[in-house]
Order: C-alpha cells, then sequence, then structure tokens
C-alpha cells in the first residue's frame, strides 16, 4: 500500500525518502546507540545452548564480556565428537553503570522549579500551575531522570509534546489580527480544574534515540522539518510456529509483532501500522500543538558542532571499560592457576601416598632427595599500577571521581568544610551545571510547547512573551545547616567610625 504523505510535501518527505531514512537508521545509527545502552545496562543474558554453561559455568553472561578478546572467551573445540565452547572465567566489573548513575543524580538529584515571566502576576502563577500538574501527569521527577539517563547514555534526547484532542473549528474572523488573550481564572477551585484538565490534554513524552529519526533541513542541521518514530512492538494476537520437528504433537502458537511509524511535521501527524501486510493508515490528522514546527525539543547532552547528535558520556568510557575487564580477567586467571601450590619430590619413596600437611615430615637416606614448591601468588606490581591508572583515566574522563558517591579511598583533605568539598567535586560540579543549561533550555522550550498546544485548543489563552518559561536548578551540594544558620543569622552591624578611629 503506498503511504500518503500528501501532508507532508512541504518538507519533500516521499515515500522512497522515508524507507531511505528508515534503512540507514537501522543499519547504521541504532546498532551504535544500542552498544552504548548495553555497556550501560550491562544486562544478564542466557549462556547459547552447548556452550559450558556460559562465564565459569554459571548459565548467563554479561553484555560487557563482547569487549573481551578470544584468549580469554575461549576458543570452539573442532572434533567429530565434541564442538563445545571452551571458556576461562571472566570478571567483569561494570565502571560505566554507577558512574552515568551518579552523573544523572547529580543532574536531577531534587525537582526543579518553573518560573514563569509573564508580566502579571496573576497570569504568571496560573501557567506555573498549569505547567506543574502537566509535567507531574506526564512522570515528574521519573520522567526528569529519564530524560536525563537516555540523553547522559546516547548523547542526546527528544521530548515529544502530545494534545489528545485536536483545537476547535476557527470561528468567522479568526484571521483578524488577535487582541490580547483574556485574562486566566486563578481563583483557587477554577484554578485547580483548570490545571487537572491540562494535565488531560497536553504531556509531555521522552523518545528514545533508538526509534527516533529526524529529517533536518537541507541548510541548517539546527532546524527540524520531520520528526519519525520506528518501532517493533508486541501485538495482541497470536501466530501459529511450525513444529521444529517431525514429532512434535502440534504447532505452538506465539505473540505476533507490528510495527509503528509516526510521523510528525508541521502541520500534520501520521501514524502507520505495520502487521504484516503492509503499513496501513491509522491515524492522520493536523499537528494541534505547535503548527508550523514539529512538537518535538531537541536536547543535547554535550553539544558537538555541526552534528545533530550529542556526545555520549559512555562512548569514551568503552576502551576503558574493555581494557579494564581485560585486566581484571587476566589476573583472577593468573590467581587461579596460581592459588595452589605444588610440590615436586625428587629421591623420596612414597611421597605420593602420603598427604602433604602441616607438620608432615619425609625421610630418607638419599643424600640427592628434595621437595621443591612452586605455584601460588605471586607479586605483580605492574599489573595492580596498570589497573590503577585505568580507574584513574575513568575519573578523568567522566570528571567523576569515587568520592562523588561516597567511597573514600586515600586522604582526600578536611571534607568537614563546604569548600573543601566543592573543590575535590569541582570537575562533576562544573559538568553538571554546563549540562543544566541545555537541560534547562528543553525542559523551557517543552513548556512552551505545552501552553502553545493549550492556547491553540482554546483552553488556556496566552500570548507568545507569556509562554517564556525559566527553569531554577536546586544547588547539587545544598549547604550543611550550619551554613544556611549562618546565613540566616542577622548581620553584626559595624561600628561607626571617625577619622581618628572608633568612636
Amino acid at each position: 500500500m503506498p503511504l500518503n504523505l500528501s501532508p507532508f510535501a512541504d518538507v519533500a518527505l516521499t515515500s522512497d525518502l522515508l524507507a531511505a531514512l528508515i534503512t540507514d537508521h537501522e543499519r547504521a545509527v541504532k546498532p551504535r546507540l544500542e552498544t552504548f545502552f548495553r555497556y550501560f545496562r550491562n544486562p544478564i543474558e542466557p549462556a547459547p545452548a552447548g556452550s559450558s554453561g556460559g562465564s565459569g559455568g554459571r548459565g548467563y553472561r554479561l553484555a560487557q564480556e563482547r569487549g573481551l578478546p578470544a584468549r580469554l572467551t575461549g576458543f570452539v573445540e573442532r572434533s567429530a565428537a565434541n564442538h563445545q565452547r571452551l571458556r576461562r572465567e571472566v570478571v567483569i566489573e561494570n565502571d560505566i553503570g554507577w558512574r552515568i548513575q551518579a552523573m544523572v543524580d547529580f543532574l536531577f538529584s531534587r525537582p526543579v522549579k518553573l518560573i514563569s515571566r509573564a508580566a502579571d502576576p496573576a497570569t504568571a502563577a496560573a501557567i506555573e500551575r498549569i505547567l506543574d500538574a502537566v509535567w507531574e501527569r506526564s512522570g515528574g521527577a521519573s520522567l526528569l531522570a529519564d530524560i536525563g539517563l537516555l540523553g547522559h547514555v546516547y548523547g542526546h534526547v527528544d521530548l515529544l509534546v502530545r494534545s489528545a484532542a485536536p483545537a476547535p473549528a476557527p470561528e468567522s474572523g479568526a484571521n483578524e489580527p488577535e487582541s490580547d488573550p483574556p485574562a486566566p481564572t486563578t481563583t483557587p477551585r477554577s484554578l485547580d480544574a483548570l490545571a487537572a484538565a491540562a494535565a488531560d490534554l497536553v504531556s509531555v513524552e521522552v523518545t528514545e534515540p533508538t526509534r527516533a529519526i529526524p529529517l533536518l533541513a537541507p541548510g541548517d542541521y539546527r532546524t527540524l522539518d520531520a520528526f519519525i518514530l520506528h518501532y517493533t512492538r508486541a501485538a495482541r494476537t497470536l501466530t501459529a510456529t511450525p513444529p521444529t520437528n517431525s514429532r512434535s504433537a502440534a504447532p505452538t502458537s506465539t505473540r505476533a509483532t507490528e510495527t509503528i511509524t509516526e510521523l510528525f511535521g508541521p502541520h500534520a501527524h501520521q501514524i502507520y501500522l505495520d502487521s504484516g501486510d503492509g503499513p496501513q493508515l491509522i491515524v492522520s490528522e493536523a499537528n494541534h500543538v505547535s503548527p508550523g514546527t514539529p512538537p518535538v525539543v531537541h536536547i543535547q547532552n554535550v553539544s558537538q558542532p555541526f552534528a545533530y547528535s550529542g556526545v555520549s558520556e559512555v562512548e569514551p568510557l568503552l576502551p576503558l571499560q574493555d581494557e579494564l575487564n581485560i585486566r581484571l580477567s587476566e589476573r583472577a586467571f593468573r590467581v587461579t592457576m596460581q592459588s595452589f601450590k605444588m610440590y615436586l619430590a625428587k629421591g623420596l619413596d612414597g611421597f605420593d601416598s602420603r598427604p602433604v600437611g602441616p607438620g608432615q615430615m619425609w625421610c630418607t637416606d638419599n643424600p640427592d632427595a628434595a621437595i621443591e614448591a612452586f605455584g601460588g601468588e605471586g607479586s605483580s606490581p605492574s599489573e595492580q599500577a596498570h589497573i590503577d591508572e585505568l580507574r584513574q583515566a575513568f575519573d578523568k574522563q567522566s570528571s567523576l571521581p569515587p568520592l562523588a558517591t561516597g567511597v573514600v579511598q586515600a586522604k582526600v583533605g578536611n571534607l568537614s568544610s563546604e569548600n573543601a568539598l566543592r573543590l575535590t567535586l569541582q570537575g562533576v560540579l562544573t559538568r553538571t551545571a554546563r549540562k543544566q543549561l541545555a537541560y534547562g533550555r528543553g525542559i523551557a522550550s517543552a513548556s512552551t510547547l505545552i501552553l502553545a498546544a493549550l492556547d491553540h485548543a482554546g483552553l488556556f489563552n496566552t500570548s507568545p512573551h507569556d509562554r517564556l518559561v525559566r527553569v531554577e536548578w536546586p544547588d547539587p551540594l545544598p549547604a550543611a545547616p550550619s551554613a544556611a544558620a549562618a546565613s540566616a543569622r542577622p548581620a553584626t552591624p559595624l561600628a561607626p567610625t571617625t577619622d581618628e578611629g572608633v568612636i
């Protein structure tokens, strides 16, 4: 079935271009982004059938094992009777996971506050109440944490503002210049009802970059002409699976899958459903959120010049994580092979029949008899130094020392002082302040789209200037109670002085 993309003719989106965008995303972009998330999450995967039971016979494997060389992961013993995969015991220490979580905690550890820039105090109070209701209904603190997490892992994240109801039909004279919008009703009861109605009408949705495909303007990588969501989900229908062999009684039933493709343009929104028989158009409506631009806000975790995607916090840590896991696995293998002392006896009769233990003695008349012990764990200063240097490289690359999570490994000065703690965490605090600008701009832009959608629906009328919002961030390191009490204490007045000294 051909796609009806006539509503997107103004951005030159055709069926062939849409297919090419999806193909390029599935082939080049999505695998790279999935690698970032797998290294961050490091999920447990069942060991494949016919293997030796995974790492160390535990029956599972970890995602970060893909970065280990073949000398650690094992080899295939090719013989006519056995194709079993032999594996060494590996050690995986996920340093990426806790560092990303700590960065998100520093950024969204406490709720942010939205401050309206409307000139009228009553309008500003109503806007703040409505925005709080919409953001809270959309997920609140959990939504902000998801925004920060996806942005840190993938390098960027997109916020999609959806409207649940279309705008009313324009009345006669709608093309005339608009007058000043009426002031909202701000009595407590009506304001609460208005906020609840706004939360039912408009919502904010965070989109995962693995399923988001942007169509950028030809001459400006910062301008979004259209936004595409393409993903596969489990359907509510069953499909019959043929039996694996002739001895199976009957075919089994499994859940079918369906592919969803959503298109957001400057003036239209379409949803296509493909259950295997070709895409079927199930939704086609106008853009009720922000006519003229797609209702999408793009946030870069760390800005990257001349690129739509931002810089991921996971990507620069990938080689360090692989190197650390390799060295830890090699040390574990060496310790395992050398943890048992072995003895070589020469010129002793019956040595193999008597147990080796404390206080055990052997006597012989052979002057050439000897017992030599070998094996056991030996000191390897260079190996430990290399591992320590890798951990320091993690700290420098992420600007996040273990102290940020409460792990004190050495003398770090007098941490009873707030200034000393800030100096120790200067790197992560500076990076957090820079991210507050990017994420704060995105949250403010999404809030502006929310107010525009409410105005377009006729629920809450505002002017473009009234829709401007400022985000107020809490301090990642709040002042100690003693410092807060000292700042609240009234200042001591200075004694009056003369030219000759104190009066």
